[in-house]
């Protein structure tokens, strides 16, 4: 297979179902986009052994609910530690799956278990509230209990931190989970469950199945075992499986695309702003959900911010594989990923966009498509509408802070904006008005586990993240006592 692990056993290519590796006679083969290889065959689940997942779930419910809270946050801190411990084998497994650059892959297990230690500490805080009563002979408690039994869906283009950062408050709250990662990437999903198993978390508490959206997804949204759905993806998606939920009333946390705006006003340090896009747009190659997809740039330094960023794109972006020293960016994860961006830059140029940098794909391999600028162009261009997923920075000129943040909120999804500016009145007037669930102000990096993470408008619902990310794994109960006599 070519991957070379200090601890081989961290390479997975069977189900986890009830703490057992399940295999199949169906299989689902893992390529390395940078190169085409195969990392792996995994077995490929179907409907039935589904089913066998979500009730080994179901019967590991109460188990796992009886446990105090302090004993399911020790069962987290030790798979939190066993994560950092194998950091580099995760790293390699990531990058060879998702292609994206080892630093990237090294971040991306830290960030993921940072999701597991903060839930540990969570889960020793899920407080209630006793509530001033109508009258003399009533008491009035609120405590919240585990709504039970997760399905968990998640993305390719962050397969640890996806999954970490739902698994973790599902764990922490008191549920057990059926956890269904993208066919691209599922190797970093086993590997972690494999670490759980290390850990001492109960058989059954986390499931792990890979295989064919259209056999699997039916079975999670139809069950009446499965009291809540959280996904991460698109929001065509999203809606689609909000929909199958609704049969069941399942609670649902969606956290769905993105379009977002990054503003640089001509008050903002433009060395910063440049460094900050680097990080928002580039990173992962383009292919995160709270990446920059428009760059408003006020007309007074509209072309000086032009020749900054196509330096800084030439000169600091190396593309390549992951693997390779230097190498800043890596492939797009398969080769219609690619031939998307690729026709999105194309239609763009049709229309009057004009490529500063980049705009061709790369000769180094079919997944492969460079670091791109593009100017001239207006937010009615598709490049602008739709949400690119790629290493292209679509540059929109802006007159006044009115027209920034029509532009900005011109759109039907609300996941992350940005803007940069030094003047303080501007900074809440922006904040304030933008219609997005998270705002960077002067930094292009806003992610982490101690913060709300999530969107408003057709960016989905729900928060992923901080002491909000708790709730959507809880259901409040209220208890009315009467008869107290006084």
């Amino acid at each position: 297979m070519g991957l070379k692990l200090s601890d081989p056993n961290l390479l997975k290519t069977d189900a986890y179902i009830n703490g057992e590796w399940v295999s199949s006679k169906n299989t689902i083969s893992v390529c390395n986009p940078s190169d085409g290889t195969c990392v792996a065959k995994v077995a490929k689940m179907d409907a039935k052994q589904t089913d066998l997942a979500i009730a080994a779930a179901k019967e590991a419910l109460k188990p796992w609910q009886q446990k105090s809270a302090k004993q399911r946050a020790n069962l987290l801190r030790i798979w939190y530690q066993l994560i950092l411990q194998h950091q580099q084998d995760l790293a390699k497994i990531l990058t060879a799956e998702q292609g994206k650059v080892l630093a990237e892959a090294l971040g991306e297990i830290v960030y993921g278990a940072n999701y597991i230690e903060w839930f540990a500490e969570e889960a020793k805080r899920v407080y209630g509230d006793t509530i001033p009563a109508p009258s003399t002979d009533k008491r009035i408690v609120c405590i919240k209990q585990p709504v039970g039994v997760v399905a968990c869906i998640t993305p390719w283009n962050f397969p640890n931190a996806m999954l970490t950062r739902k698994i973790a408050p599902a764990l922490a709250a008191g549920c057990t989970v059926v956890c269904k990662p993208a066919s691209e990437t599922p190797l970093s999903a086993l590997a972690l469950a494999e670490l759980a198993d290390r850990a001492g978390i109960p058989k059954g508490v986390i499931n792990i199945i890979v295989g064919s959206s259209s056999e699997i997804g039916p079975r999670l949204t139809a069950s009446e075992t499965v009291r809540k759905l959280t996904f991460t993806g698109s929001t065509e998606v999203g809606k689609k499986l909000v929909a199958a939920c609704s049969n069941t009333l399942k609670k649902t946390s969606m956290e769905l695309g993105g379009n977002a705006p990054f503003i640089v006003f001509e008050d903002a340090n433009l060395d910063a702003a440049i460094d900050g896009l680097l990080a928002s747009k580039y990173r992962n190659s383009g292919q995160t959900c709270v990446c920059t997809n428009r760059v408003l740039v006020q007309s007074s330094i509209y072309q000086t911010f032009t020749d900054k960023l196509v330096e800084a794109v030439q000169q600091k972006l190396v593309l390549g594989n992951g693997t390779d020293e230097n190498v800043t960016n890596g492939p797009l994860i398969n080769q219609q990923a690619s031939d998307a961006v690729d026709r999105l830059v194309k239609v763009a140029v049709a229309q009057g966009a004009r490529v500063e940098v980049g705009g061709e794909p790369s000769q180094l391999g079919r997944c492969f498509y460079p670091p791109t600028v593009l100017t001239q162009v207006n937010n009615q261009m598709a490049v602008a509408r739709e949400e690119v997923f790629g290493p292209v920075a679509s540059l929109i000129e802006f007159d006044n802070e009115h027209q920034a943040i029509e532009i900005a909120n011109d759109t039907n999804v609300g996941l992350a904006a940005y803007f940069y500016s030094r003047d303080i009145g501007r900074v809440w007037r922006m904040a304030e008005a933008l219609e997005y669930g998270i705002v960077g102000i002067n930094e292009g990096i806003i992610s982490n586990e101690m913060a709300p993470f999530g969107g408003v408008k057709e960016s989905g619902s729900g928060r992923e993240g901080s002491k909000y990310g708790l709730d959507d794994y809880l259901e409040i109960k209220y208890m009315c006592m009467g008869g107290i006599d006084r």
